[in-house]
């Protein structure tokens, strides 16, 4: 559900936003390269191609975290509600968008970066960074984990998220703000979406879950 809300936000909110900036970085390349040295690189058609496109990488994130917070709350055990899932939504939003957007924002097309593999790794880094200080911070009584999990949040920025050499950008900055600002609301929204229903489903399946479990036993 969560990955079918995120499509239909992204075609209405995102999507135009990247089309506009498509449409700036193209009118620079034609600008910059000789129209018989240009070899365009793929990319899915606009309309039908490009909607199942990311129709299919909606669902499949979806799909993704919703069994990273089912396996969580398994294994935090106890009772679980919408209520609950809400929470881990909460710290999902707060491990995989806002951690790592503080140091690499969500872009556009046109705008230069640095190496790919870089930001993934500081990406990675920040995002397991983040993630295992909020179990500390939220599962632990001692006060020297709390400090360590605030320290751990605050590392990858201290080292520094990857920048290119020469920022360049063809986009205009209002436009880029804009779609920081609507990726960072509609990934809020998914994940507020994604904790709650995944609370709520796991408490329904939480007493055929404890009866399997005892079987077992």
């Amino acid at each position: 559900m969560s990955g079918i809300f995120a499509a239909v936000a992204h075609q209405i909110a995102t999507v135009p936003l990247i089309l506009q900036a498509e449409t700036y970085e193209k009118a620079s390349v034609r600008a910059m390269v000789a129209p018989h040295d240009h070899a365009a690189a793929w990319e899915p058609e606009d309309g039908a191609e490009r909607t199942a496109y990311t129709l299919l990488a909606d669902i499949l994130t979806g799909i993704g975290f919703a069994l990273l917070v089912g396996a969580g709350l398994a294994l935090r055990g106890g009772q679980s509600d919408w209520r609950q899932g809400l929470f881990w939504g909460l710290a999902g939003f707060a491990t995989f968008t806002i951690a790592p957007g503080l140091g690499l924002p969500p872009q556009l097309p046109g705008s230069e970066a640095a190496p790919l593999l870089a930001r993934q790794v500081w990406w990675l880094a920040s995002a397991a960074a983040t993630g295992c200080a909020l179990a500390l911070i939220v599962f632990t009584t001692r006060a020297r984990w709390a400090v360590l999990g605030v320290i751990l949040i605050v590392l990858p920025h201290l080292y520094g998220a990857p920048q290119p050499l020469e920022p360049i950008a063809v986009v205009p900055a209002a436009v880029a703000q804009r779609f920081i600002v609507t990726a960072t609301v509609v990934n809020f929204l998914f994940w507020i979406i994604l904790g709650a229903s995944i609370g709520y489903i796991y408490n329904r399946l939480q007493p055929q879950l404890d009866r399997a479990a005892r079987a077992a036993a």
